[in-house]
């Protein structure tokens, strides 16, 4: 059994820009985060409209990329609910357990569905079977660049109000073709989706 993305290794390190009038920056404040919840809410199987909409344009609605049980289109990103989570090698409670997950809210992939199981992985592409019950249909981001700026407006030129780590887990919220709108604590911004795993690169959210 292997341990991954446990909340002590991937603390998420968010750092705080505060800007004078002028436009200067003034102070710099180390913020840690990633200790606490980030996604709430219903579980993957109790939010099906909701997650339904959350994902749409994700994938095209064939009927090779719709899920057998929900109904709900393949691949998909959902949240972790839970702060452990146990990754199966199996659809069920008699298969050897490969992973444990330990940072809620952690971004993940579902691309296939048995039962009340759901394949998932994560941003490296390990993986394995989980419970419905411990996924959520809140969608969060997780920074996969060194630094990642989180602007004020989607604009590459606009105010910097926050520079986000490797690792930080954001929620996700409205996205065009190339921003994503992010809030991470209680700091709110827009961030390049390029640098961002957890949304797919066409999907448009508003």
């Amino acid at each position: 059994m292997t341990f991954r993305h446990s909340a002590a290794a991937m603390a998420a390190c968010l750092l705080c820009l505060t800007a004078s009038p002028g436009g200067a920056t003034t102070q710099a404040v180390a913020i840690q985060d990633g200790d606490g919840p980030i996604a709430t809410g219903q579980t993957e199987a109790q939010s099906d409209t909701q997650s339904e909409e959350l994902h749409a344009g994700v994938v095209d609605t064939d009927a090779r990329n719709i899920g057998p049980v929900t109904n709900l289109p393949l691949p998909r990103f959902v949240s972790m609910k839970s702060r452990e989570t146990n990754v199966r090698r199996g659809p069920s409670l008699t298969h050897r357990i490969d992973w444990v997950y330990k940072l809620q809210g952690m971004p993940l992939e579902i691309v296939a569905e048995y039962g009340h199981w759901r394949r998932v992985r994560d941003k490296d592409g390990f993986g394995g079977w989980v419970h419905y019950s411990m996924l959520s249909g809140a969608r969060t981001v997780l920074v996969s660049v060194e630094s990642l700026d989180l602007q004020i407006r989607p604009d590459p030129r606009s105010a910097v109000i926050a520079r986000l780590q490797q690792g930080v887990v954001a929620r996700l919220g409205d996205c065009l073709p190339d921003w994503c709108k992010l809030q991470v604590g209680s700091h709110r911004g827009w961030a390049r989706k390029s640098a961002l795993w957890g949304v797919a690169a066409t999907e448009i959210r508003d």
